[in-house]
């Protein structure tokens, strides 16, 4: 980390860190239009083919071999988990949600914003078994694309608005690991698991004996990756638990330590991963043919399950729960934003790009159910977007030195 870095102060970090999630998430928009334009045009064949093309040797009779897909999956979002890792554990201990009375609001807010989804989802569906798999699907926020949104909205949007949607998504992404480490993981390999559990108390035990260099961590991390992948449990959550290894020095109220590994890390990492992995990741992922697609494919219930449980069921659990944690006194209200503003984040709450996709990918080996999928995803972030835009873009702003 540079000199530079390390005299950030804490707004000054936390408008770089809005201000990188911002740009990042305006380059997956772009990434994610690009794969639906290529995907519809005279190129698809190649696209699929590309993506579907076996790269490597062959992992296990149940693995088999990657594929370049696979790789993007579950290689380079492993990174991507890992920093996602990396911001809950600098969160929770040096962070906006380093004590109970500041996780009171976010931790409501994501809980309610992850049930409602699943419940839209399993009601319109009808409780279909082909389609249980995918009750997930709705309950995770993309907050690179959510702050992308608003970006565009300039000072229409307070720092405190932009600090609770980060908080609840990060709240989110920890039910989100835990959904795929539990509800995604059909078997497991014993061997491979132990092999895991060892590697990752090796890291705890050079964290325990004050190792501040990161290459050992890095090591044993891509070894703990290539154990959970044979483990049968999903490879990317090897990310997060190499993150909570990761040892951190505590800075609170002043900028991040360059001697702290975790804030080297992470400082390190997030340019790669917002503009490189995730963007990439959305052009692998966001690709769906639309031929011969017509008003009963975009109606049928997975697609409209997946879009209404991020439109409707997102909106509605993430506002309710923070009027009821408001309530009861469990938190507060952000500052300078009213009530029409925190409704109008959580719209943007269901733009569940990046998460969504994933899980819908674990959740369906069926092509055909994917790509619907990928339809509902579209369309619910997409209405998501523009509904939370509009109503930031158009509502009234609060009076100085009022809430109301």
């Amino acid at each position: 980390m540079t000199k530079a870095v390390a005299r950030r102060g804490v707004h000054s970090a936390l408008r770089d860190f809005l201000q990188s999630e911002a740009s990042g998430g305006i380059l997956l928009m772009v990434a994610a239009a690009l794969a639906m334009i290529v995907a519809n045009s005279p190129w698809a064949e190649d696209y699929f083919h590309l993506l579907h093309l076996e790269t490597g040797p062959v992992l296990s009779e149940k693995l088999g071999t990657m594929t370049v897909h696979l790789w993007i999956n579950d290689a380079l979002m492993a990174l991507f988990f890992l920093l996602v890792g990396l911001e809950i554990k600098r969160e929770f201990v040096d962070g906006h949600l380093a004590s109970w009375r500041d996780r009171g609001l976010p931790i409501v807010a994501a809980a309610g914003g992850m049930i409602v989804p699943a419940l839209v989802y399993l009601i319109v569906t009808g409780g279909a078994p082909a389609l249980l798999r995918g009750w997930a699907i709705p309950s995770a926020t993309d907050i690179a694309f959510a702050i992308g949104v608003l970006a565009l909205l300039g000072s229409r949007a307070p720092t405190s608005l932009k600090l609770f949607l980060t908080t609840v998504a990060i709240v989110d992404d920890m039910g989100a690991v835990a959904i795929i480490a539990l509800a995604y993981t059909a078997s497991i390999g014993g061997p491979a698991l132990l092999a895991a559990i060892l590697l990752w108390g090796l890291m705890f035990a050079l964290n325990r004996f004050g190792v501040t260099r990161l290459w050992p961590y890095l090591l044993l991390a891509v070894a703990l990756w290539f154990a959970v992948l044979l483990s049968g449990v999903h490879a990317t959550i090897a990310g997060v638990l190499a993150a909570i290894a990761i040892p951190i020095k505590q800075t609170p109220g002043a900028p991040d330590a360059d001697d702290s590994p975790l804030h080297r890390l992470e400082h390190g990492l997030h340019p790669w991963v917002a503009y490189a992995i995730v963007p990439l990741f959305g052009f692998a992922n966001a690709g769906v043919s639309l031929a011969g697609t017509g008003l009963a494919e975009l109606l049928a219930p997975l697609p409209l399950g997946v879009a209404l449980g991020l439109f409707l069921g997102k909106q509605i659990g993430i506002f309710a729960s923070v009027r009821l944690a408001v309530a009861l006194k469990i938190g507060e209200r952000p500052a300078g934003a009213t009530w029409l503003q925190i409704y109008g984040v959580a719209l943007l709450c269901g733009i569940g790009f990046t998460m969504s996709l994933f899980i819908g990918g674990l959740a369906f080996a069926d092509p055909r159910l994917v790509d619907e999928v990928k339809i509902g995803v579209l369309g619910g972030s997409l209405l998501s977007a523009l509904a939370g835009y509009a109503l930031l873009r158009f509502a009234p702003q609060p009076m100085p030195q009022s809430q109301n």
